[in-house]
C-alpha cells in the first residue's frame, strides 16, 4: 500500500460522472493513495467540497463551452484561473506528490508547472488527441486555433515524467508526436468496472410496443455524426420495418439532433433520453437487440478507444459501427463493420443481426467473454497502479 498522495484535474466533465477519471481516482484511493480531483460543476454535481469514496472532490464553476476563439479562451482561462486555486488550497490542506492532468484541453501542465519547484511531477492521462479533435470539430486541420493544439500538446509531453493512454494509436502519437521515450508511456484502456455494467432482463414497456429495439448510449456532440443513425433510423423505418431507437445520453449537440429527427418525422420511432441515471442507461441497453456506435469516420475517432463498445460489449450486445482500428480492436467479431460514413450500409448492418437471433447471440457472448478476460477496469486498471509505482520508486 502506498502513502503517495496525488492531484487529479479534470476540466471538461464532473466526478464521479467522469467515469475513467472516477475508476482512476478510486482505484488510488483503494491501494492507498491520497486522492484529490478537481472539477467543474454540472448537472447534479454542484457541491463544491465532498469527500466521496475515499476521495476529496473540489468543484468549480466553468462557463457554457466555448465556441470559437473568444468562447473557448475564456472557458480555459476561467478553468486554468480556478484549477491554480483551488490547487494551492489543495497542496495547503492536504498536498499532494503529483498532478495528474486529464484532457481535454492540453494546458494543464501550467498549473503543475506552478509546484514544480515543491518537487511536484506532472503525469499526463491523455484521453483525447486534441489537434483531431478540433478537425473533427471544425472540418479542418490548419490556421491559428489548429496549431495552438499542436503546440499545447507538445508542451504537455515536454513538462509530463510520465504518461498514460488509452490505446496503442495514442501511445504512438505520444511517442512520435510528443517525443515521449517508451519507456514512460503506459497503455491505460479504459475497461468497464463490471459490477456497474449488469446484465439484466429487458423491459419491454421502453420498446413502445416495436418489435427490435436499437441502443445507443453517449455524448451527443457535433463529432458523434448522430445524422448517420437518424439517417439510418430513416431507412429502416421506410422499409417498413418495426425497429425503436433508445438514444441515452446528453451533450451540446442534442437539442439539434432532436430537431432533426422531428423534421425526418422520426418521432414516433426514436426517443432521446437526455443524461440519466445508470438504473435508467441499464433498462435501455439491455433491452436493446442491437446496439449502434455511428461515429463519423476521420482520425480522431479512427485513433480513439470509445468508452460504449466496451460498455455494449460489457452487456453481451451485438454491435455495429462504422470501420476504425481502435473500434474493431475493442469489439473485434462482436461487431459488424458498416462502410465508413454510410448510413445505408448501417441500415443494412443492423437489419442483418436483426433478422439473425442467433448471430447476435453469438456476437453478443463473444464481446462479454472478451470484457470479463481481457478489458474490464479489474484487468486494465492494473496499468494505473503499476504506473504510480514506477513513478514513485523514482524510475520515470
Amino acid at each position: 500500500m502506498s502513502e503517495g498522495k496525488i492531484l487529479i484535474i479534470v476540466e471538461n466533465l464532473p466526478v464521479p460522472f467522469d467515469t475513467r477519471v472516477w475508476q482512476e481516482a478510486t482505484t488510488l484511493a483503494a491501494n492507498g493513495y491520497t486522492v484529490s480531483v478537481i472539477c467543474p460543476k454540472g448537472r447534479d454535481y454542484d457541491r463544491e467540497e465532498e469527500f466521496l469514496d475515499g476521495v476529496h472532490i473540489f468543484r468549480h464553476d466553468l462557463p457554457v463551452e466555448g465556441n470559437g476563439a473568444i468562447g473557448y479562451l475564456k472557458e480555459y482561462s476561467t478553468a486554468l484561473r480556478e484549477e491554480t486555486r483551488l490547487a494551492k488550497k489543495i497542496y495547503k490542506e492536504i498536498g499532494f506528490d503529483v498532478i495528474q492532468g486529464c484532457n481535454p484541453p492540453d494546458n494543464i501542465y501550467m498549473v503543475a508547472k506552478k509546484f514544480k519547484k515543491y518537487g511536484v511531477k506532472y503525469v499526463f492521462d491523455h484521453h483525447d488527441i486534441c489537434p483531431e479533435l478540433f478537425e473533427a470539430k471544425f472540418g479542418h486541420a490548419g490556421g491559428p486555433l489548429y496549431w495552438s493544439q499542436l503546440f499545447l500538446e507538445r508542451q504537455t509531453y515536454r513538462h509530463c515524467a510520465f504518461a498514460f493512454v488509452t490505446n496503442e494509436s495514442y501511445k504512438k502519437i505520444a511517442i512520435e508526436r510528443g517525443g515521449m521515450d517508451p519507456e514512460k508511456v503506459m497503455v491505460l484502456r479504459s475497461g468497464p468496472r463490471l459490477e456497474r455494467m449488469k446484465i439484466q432482463p429487458p423491459t419491454e414497456g421502453i420498446r413502445r410496443g416495436y418489435k427490435y429495439m436499437v441502443g445507443y448510449l453517449g455524448v451527443i456532440g457535433q463529432q458523434e455524426g448522430m445524422e448517420y443513425l437518424l439517417e439510418a433510423a430513416r431507412i429502416i423505418k421506410q422499409r417498413g420495418h418495426s425497429v425503436f431507437w433508445g438514444v441515452v445520453g446528453g451533450g451540446p449537440h442534442l437539442e439539434n439532433i432532436k430537431k432533426q429527427a422531428h423534421e425526418m418525422q422520426l418521432d414516433d420511432c426514436v426517443e432521446f433520453t437526455g443524461r440519466v441515471s445508470d438504473e435508467k442507461m441499464l433498462a435501455y441497453l439491455n433491452t436493446a437487440d442491437v446496439c449502434v456506435n455511428c461515429d463519423r469516420y476521420n482520425s480522431m475517432n479512427d485513433k480513439s478507444t470509445m468508452n460504449k463498445i466496451l460498455e455494449y460489449m460489457a452487456l453481451a450486445k451485438p454491435i455495429v459501427q462504422f470501420d476504425m482500428t481502435e473500434g474493431r480492436y475493442s469489439a473485434q467479431e462482436a461487431s459488424l463493420y458498416a462502410k465508413n460514413n454510410d448510413a445505408g450500409d448501417m441500415a443494412n448492418k443492423i437489419l442483418e443481426l436483426l433478422d439473425d437471433p442467433e448471430r447476435r447471440r453469438q456476437m453478443g457472448e463473444y464481446g462479454y467473454r472478451r470484457v470479463v478476460d481481457e478489458l474490464s477496469w479489474e484487468h486494465t486498471g492494473k496499468a494505473l497502479i503499476e504506473g504510480y509505482e514506477k513513478l514513485f520508486q523514482g524510475l520515470c
